[in-house]
């Protein structure tokens, strides 16, 4: 082993808690602030989700209702969906990919941060932009929708959908690691966009060809949508426990895969 790997090796070990948690902190902070300063992805990612629940939700068809609940209510549940997986993807996926182009990841990696900040930072920002567009949509919904639920609900909503980002930024990370800076944007759309029309975000599932009903079965985006109808009374009677098991599962194969890219760029850089 190198001095320089010894050194950086033992300055790690010698690192207090507290030490460990300001850089994670500090990390999540400058991830956060780079991508609000990159007007192409907050613009988009923000705008999208409301923008198709302003048009389908509020002036369209307001006063429209989906088996007893308000078209309102209901695209609240399923554009914040789309909206968490959007945030979610573009921000953990591009901007890997562009990192490992640009050779960032190198640099990070000869520094004494933590290994997993950077990939901390990434899904914590995520998250944080996630719950930015739940909120929008909440807002939303409540002064020109005349949504209307307990605190309580509105609440569970929140935690489904920002919880829901999790397995996406997992997504994200693992097509981060086998796309370049230049596929990374267009193979996430190739991904997001046909998953969202097939989980039945931006047509209620109900309305979806028979064909597209069986594939939806197995499309994360699904599962999440049916946990966030649930919740404002609208879902699909389904267990709740099961869609959390596949969202689990699927989580865990992504970062599965985003673990043997990691390993494979390490052995390119090191072997």
């Amino acid at each position: 082993m190198s001095t320089a790997s010894m050194t950086l090796t033992r300055s790690q070990m010698e690192r207090s808690p507290i030490h460990t948690a300001t850089i994670y902190l500090k990390e999540t902070k400058y991830e956060f602030l780079k991508y609000l300063r990159v007007r192409m992805y907050t613009a988009s990612v923000l705008s999208f989700p409301i923008m198709f629940y302003v048009l389908f939700g509020l002036v369209l068809n307001s006063h429209e209702a989906i088996a007893g609940t308000g078209l309102p209510t209901y695209l609240m549940a399923t554009y914040g969906t789309f909206g968490v997986m959007g945030a979610s993807l573009f921000g953990t996926a591009a901007g890997l990919a562009s990192d490992r182009g640009l050779g960032w990841l190198q640099v990070k990696r000869a520094s004494p941060m933590p290994p997993f900040a950077y990939f901390w930072a990434k899904v914590i920002t995520s998250m944080i932009f996630s719950a930015t567009i739940v909120l929008a949509l909440f807002a939303l919904g409540v002064e020109f929708g005349g949504v209307r639920m307990p605190p309580g609900k509105f609440a569970e909503l929140f935690g489904v959908l920002v919880a829901g980002s999790l397995p996406f930024s997992a997504m994200g990370l693992a097509l981060g690691y086998f796309t370049g800076p230049n596929s990374a944007p267009p193979m996430i759309n190739l991904v997001y966009l046909p998953m969202s029309f097939c989980s039945g975000l931006w047509v209620p599932f109900m309305f979806l060809p028979h064909v597209l009903r069986q594939v939806a079965l197995v499309l994360p985006p699904y599962h999440l949508s049916q946990l966030a109808l649930s919740v404002v009374g609208a879902g699909a009677h389904e267990s709740n426990a099961t869609h959390w098991e596949v969202l689990i599962g699927f989580t865990m194969i992504c970062l599965g895969m985003a673990r043997i890219g990691f390993q494979r760029d390490q052995e390119k850089m090191y072997g």
